[in-house]
């Protein structure tokens, strides 16, 4: 039974028309930058395509719409660890066997929209061509910060505490075991779980192994780990600036993408195109509604800032911790089109892994860009842990 403790309430987003007519005054009068001519996305994200963009989110985007949408994903919000806490959870769907409760933890820039394509695949698989006998039940929330969760009043909670929480919040939920899944910052978030909860954890699925952090004799690695762990620091040099300005100075960015809806989606944009796996065409993998839907999240929450600052609550992680290996059973799919792509090597050092795949298309959002592949991934992974102890 669900512990006594944890009490959900029901919750529907509805956003007050006023603040609709404040986001798009603001979108028609923005003042833009400069840009060199035929600069394109070489110096950041491009002037022609925000100007677009822009223009459309003030006087076509029909937020109204969107947002009924995700209302009809069973959203609710609760104390968890005396935090706020938005979650979709929705149950298995016609289920023939037994039922893994999974949690799916998403990362920056985004929020449980990550995973609104995918839920209704891996709660009523029979309903998409697969086996009724893969249902989750699954969990989504929103990290502290992010989203529809409450915005902490003192410093960021970072991963390890989250998966505290989380661990609470599964509990409360009545699940006793369950499996994790997640990428980015909740790549992080599952891999602690797992780490410090591997009684209740059954297995673990990532979509990364975060960036290496391995403090030991070079030499112990293998060519492949060390190739790796050198194209990590270029890609930290030539792709890395957001990251510091959000382990180091969050507060300063936060202003001006807090008061800037076309600043917001400079920010964010950027990454999206970067990140996915869409060859610099951005809308071949996200239509104009979805990226306008996670940004006008980012912007009616006010969360830009909150979310930034967790960067900075990660970074003062010790290191210690860092180094854990996971022995819960692994998985991971890394995708072609992600950020920083690990050898087996490297991901046999970290965790006990029992499957890793290389699935055809998607990148770092792979559940949002490729939902079918991705939830096949997790089906075909977690299978063999639904029934045992």
């Amino acid at each position: 039974m669900p512990n006594a403790e944890l009490h959900p309430e029901p919750f529907t987003a509805k956003t007050d028309p006023a603040a609709l007519a404040d986001l798009r005054a603001r979108l028609r009068a923005t003042r833009w930058p400069d840009a060199p001519d035929d600069a394109g996305w070489t110096l950041g994200t491009d002037l022609d395509y925000l100007r677009q963009l822009v223009e459309y989110w003030a006087e076509e985007f029909d937020w109204p719409a969107q947002e009924a949408r995700l209302n009809e994903l069973p959203r609710f919000r609760a104390q968890v660890g005396g935090r706020g806490i938005h979650f979709v959870h929705a149950r298995a769907v016609t289920p023939t066997g037994p039922v893994l409760p999974l949690v799916l933890s998403h990362g920056w820039p985004d929020s449980f929209w990550r995973y609104a394509k995918v839920i209704g695949l891996l709660t009523d698989p029979g309903a998409h061509g697969a086996d009724p006998a893969d249902a989750f039940d699954v969990v989504v929330p929103d990290l502290p910060g992010f989203g529809d969760s409450e915005i902490p009043t003192g410093p960021a909670p970072n991963s390890i505490e989250v998966a505290g929480l989380w661990a609470e919040l599964m509990d409360g939920l009545g699940y006793a075991r369950y499996g994790a899944a997640g990428g980015d910052i909740g790549s992080h978030v599952s891999r602690y779980l797992a780490l410090d909860h591997p009684d209740r954890v059954a297995a673990v699925h990532r979509t990364d192994a975060g960036l290496a952090v391995f403090n030991g004799n070079p030499a112990d690695l293998t060519p492949e780990e060390r190739d790796w762990l050198q194209g990590g620091a270029a890609w930290g040099a030539a792709e890395g600036a957001y990251a510091a300005m959000h382990r180091t100075k969050p507060q300063t960015a936060a202003f001006g993408l807090t008061d800037s809806p076309a600043g917001l989606a400079a920010w964010i944009v950027e990454k999206l195109r970067v990140w996915s796996d869409c060859a610099g065409d951005l809308e071949s993998v996200f239509s104009r509604d979805e990226i306008l839907t996670n940004l006008t999240i980012y912007w009616l929450t006010g969360t830009i800032g909150s979310s930034m600052r967790m960067y900075n609550a990660n970074a003062a992680i010790p290191p210690a911790q860092l180094a854990r290996r996971v022995e819960v059973p692994s998985g991971f799919a890394i995708f072609p089109g992600d950020l920083v792509r690990p050898p087996r090597a490297w991901l046999e050092r970290t965790a006990n892994v029992v499957r890793a795949t290389e699935p055809a298309r998607g990148g770092h959002f792979a559940a949002f860009e490729q939902p079918e592949l991705y939830a096949h991934e997790l089906r075909e992974f977690f299978r063999p842990y639904r029934g045992a102890r």
